[in-house]
């Protein structure tokens, strides 16, 4: 009775080691989470100003200039493996 007991007291140890071990790394996890998940929206959960101020009017877009068609060309030659040359960009919009 003695070996028998022996025999699977070292394994079964060592599998209750590891369960533990798991379920609270389980917890500890979950824990983390929360506490982690309440600092953020206790930050991101204060008041907004009560006077917004007004959006600055946004800059006109500089236009489209020779400069940028060139280097534009370029990089799409590049890209291609072709010469400047050899492509035709017929129309360039701003997105």
């Amino acid at each position: 009775m003695d070996s028998v007991f022996y025999t699977w007291f070292t394994p079964l140890m060592g599998m209750g080691t590891v369960f533990i071990g798991l379920v609270s790394l389980i917890f500890i996890t979950k824990l983390m989470s929360l506490i982690v998940t309440k600092v953020v929206l206790k930050k991101t959960a204060a008041p907004a100003p009560a006077t917004a101020a007004p959006a600055p009017a946004a800059a006109p877009a500089p236009a489209i200039t020779g400069e940028m068609v060139a280097a534009i060309s370029a990089a799409c030659a590049e890209e291609m493996g072709t010469d400047v040359s050899k492509i035709r960009i017929l129309s360039i919009k701003k997105l």
